[in-house]
């Protein structure tokens, strides 16, 4: 007992001894219904916010606590084997510090595609549970196309039992069979706005490339010669 309450206190571990009990205390609020289950969701994925970069990364489907929670869980469980097993048998003092970086990093990388898989699987539970922000950045298939002053229908490609209604444009309105990822949620009408699945991958890939070349730029230009 003494040897696991030094490792929950110790570094790096003891970053999942705060995250964790935030965890359990926000779902305890949940099932209380006092806490939102979508609590980061915004009704669009155009600002650069929590929900629209786990959808960026694959979580799509769920809300962004449920993402949350399984990485911190997983990667928690993950961070505490390898102390276990290895790091308190090794004299490492002060490199405890960029070797707990280095672990806390790995043990988010590792858990990542586990979580991605475990929130696709609830993902059709929350569908049904009308946790409608959480469905941004799904792809869905146009079943009927919109029609003056009617909205379309489409369901998740991967979920065929999940309808939603698309409010399009005039000038851009869906047609049926075609792909299209939701891209903001209407509350008033419950519906969404959507974009053809080639131009949000185009988006999303022509919006990394420009911030890698952001971010190249001010690392030059902290480097350059004055």
């Amino acid at each position: 007992m003494d040897t696991i309450r030094q490792l929950m206190m110790g570094f790096p571990f003891i970053l999942f001894s705060v995250l964790l009990p935030l965890v359990g205390l926000y779902w305890l609020l949940v099932l209380l219904r006092i806490a939102p289950v979508e609590l980061f969701e915004k009704d669009s994925l155009r600002d650069d916010h929590l929900a629209s970069a786990l959808v960026a990364l694959g979580f799509a489907g769920v809300p962004t606590t449920v993402a949350l929670s399984w990485l911190i869980v997983l990667a928690a469980g993950m961070t505490l084997a390898v102390e276990l097993l290895v790091l308190r048998w090794l004299s490492v003092g002060l490199f405890i510090i960029p070797i707990g970086v280095v672990l806390l990093w790995a043990s988010f990388a590792v858990a990542s595609p586990i979580a991605e898989t475990l929130c696709r699987q609830m993902g059709p539970w929350f569908h049904r549970h009308q946790a409608r922000r959480s469905l941004l950045g799904k792809c869905v298939k146009v079943v009927q196309a919109p029609s003056d002053g009617q909205p379309g229908r489409a369901v998740l490609t991967d979920d065929s039992s999940c309808e939603v209604r698309l409010l399009g444009k005039q000038d851009r309105r869906e047609s049926e069979g075609e792909y299209r990822v939701l891209v903001k949620y209407l509350p008033g009408e419950d519906a969404f706005r959507s974009v053809a699945k080639d131009a949000f991958l185009e988006t999303r890939t022509r919006l990394r490339q420009l911030k890698g070349k952001s971010k190249k730029s001010r690392s030059e230009g902290t480097l350059a010669p004055h």
